[in-house]
């Protein structure tokens, strides 16, 4: 045997080694459901979202199923500014007018969402793009925030507009696709009582939809490694109770706050664990999912 040969034959056996170091994990995860929220801020990069769809694909492949719940503001906001759209923001949230959700519902249940099941599909999967107004898969009700006046020290109710948060869920959509070979891909767009167009924070539909389907995993690809120690060193697992306890002491901080908080509530609506981890890793969803340490910090009841 050439020196060539048995150097590809020495990769091709470190292949076959890394997959069935795989096996256990597949077995963990055979007809379970994981949803993963794909943020905006990991969309960016055309070499992740193929990796990202690959990783998607691969799921299904596997024998689990995969729904995707897809967020977009980076590209929200590009579009308003086309358009000569200005936002105002309360309490970190963008307040919604009637001409605003117009465009957030084209650009989420449209353009990336479609963009997303055409990765899948060139990645070898079939997938299909639907929102919360689809089968009445989402009701949602109308969200506000209270926030405190600086200058007065006066709390007041602010009306978020067009924002909505979910209220019902009915999964029978969900569940006929769960059976197919089709991977769901979801925009956080919903009807209200009232009938009218909301626009749903991506986590917490993530979250409401996870809890729904009972899932076993929900991942939140951000562009962060998880949750980090005072050191800045990943923490690799969490329970609710130890999570409270670090944004009590100010270890958890800032953005991260409503995002741990999210995870909570996803945990209390039945998931079995949520994961945060860095979307900006190549294969982060199987480098989660498929390997001993994970990827991201886990956190669970």
């Amino acid at each position: 045997m050439s020196e060539t040969s048995a150097l590809t034959l020495d990769a091709m056996i470190n292949e076959a080694t890394i997959l069935s170091k795989a096996l256990p994990y597949m077995l963990r995860y055979d007809d379970k459901t994981v949803v993963v929220k794909y943020g905006g801020h990991a969309m960016g990069d055309a070499s992740l979202g193929k990796a990202f769809a690959q990783d998607i694909t691969l799921l299904k492949l596997a024998g689990i199923n995969p729904v995707v719940v897809h967020g977009g503001g980076p590209q929200i906001n590009a579009m308003l500014d086309k358009l000569g759209i200005k936002s105002e923001f309360a309490a970190g949230m963008r307040i919604t007018d009637k001409k605003t959700v117009e465009i957030v519902e084209m650009v989420l249940a449209g353009s990336i969402n479609k963009e997303i099941v055409q990765l899948i599909a060139e990645a070898g999967g079939r997938a299909i793009g639907l929102c919360g107004k689809d089968g009445n898969m989402v009701t949602v009700k109308r969200l506000t925030r209270t926030v405190t006046d600086p200058d007065s020290n006066i709390e007041k109710v602010v009306d978020l507009g067009f924002v909505g948060e979910p209220k019902t869920v009915r999964t029978q959509v969900l569940e006929v696709v769960a059976k197919s070979e089709i991977i769901p891909v979801l925009a956080p767009v919903a009807p209200g009582e009232d009938g009218e167009t909301y626009n749903v924070n991506a986590d917490t539909f993530a979250g409401a939809i996870a809890g729904a389907l009972n899932a076993t995993r929900l991942l939140f690809l951000t562009d962060v490694p998880g949750v980090l120690d005072k050191n800045k060193n990943l923490i690799k697992e969490l329970t609710v109770a130890e999570a409270r306890r670090l944004i009590a002491d100010g270890t958890i901080s800032g953005g991260m706050i409503p995002k741990v908080e999210t995870c909570i509530e996803a945990l209390d609506r039945g998931v079995e664990g949520v994961v945060i981890l860095n979307g900006k890793v190549p294969h982060a969803v199987l480098l989660e999912l498929f390997t001993e340490h994970g990827a991201g910090t886990l956190i669970t009841r």
